[in-house]
């Protein structure tokens, strides 16, 4: 595994949560792009887990975090169904698509963190956090789902790594 920029490894507290997020949000990009669109919805293990359907899912994660319980919007929980719609692509999404939407929702996660500090707390299923417990949670998420697209990606052609 390539790591994060090496300024990442000699700054503070905050940067490196930044650099950590961003880069294992370059490398779920990385492992989507590229893939054909039948390969982007196809599911290679028994779950409704897809290459699209990851990228998709860790978006609205993005937003749930960021956009949703830092400013603390009202939560509403998601449906079993609407959870597992999360996991898969319509007929009408493409992989540029999501990555363009995945990309946009985390630069609005980018913008929103920017106005708070990291012991601000958010708030999210009766339960307060902080945004550097939501950093932490982020880099966990992105990072699992990122090992799990590698792991999709070379089922489907071979390509190992941070990148495609």
């Amino acid at each position: 595994m390539t790591m994060p920029a090496e300024n990442v490894m000699l700054s503070g507290e905050r940067s490196s949560l930044e650099g950590f997020l961003d880069h294992y949000r370059t490398v779920l990009v990385n492992k989507v792009r590229g893939v054909s669109e039948a390969d982007a919805r196809r599911r290679l293990v028994p779950s409704a887990t897809t290459l699209g359907g990851l990228l998709k899912h860790v978006a609205c994660a993005e937003q749930r975090w960021f956009e949703l319980a830092l400013p603390k919007v009202p939560f509403k929980p998601k449906s079993e169904q609407d959870q597992l719609a999360e996991f898969g692509m319509t007929d009408d999404e493409t992989v540029d698509g999501l990555i363009e939407a995945y990309q946009t929702q985390c630069a609005r996660s980018r913008e929103i963190a920017a106005d708070y500090h990291l012991d601000d707390r958010g708030f999210r299923g009766g339960q307060d956090m902080t945004l550097r417990w939501i950093y932490l949670h982020m880099i966990e998420e992105t990072a699992r789902h990122a090992g799990h697209a590698d792991i999709l990606r070379e089922q489907l052609d071979g390509s190992t790594g941070d990148a495609s």
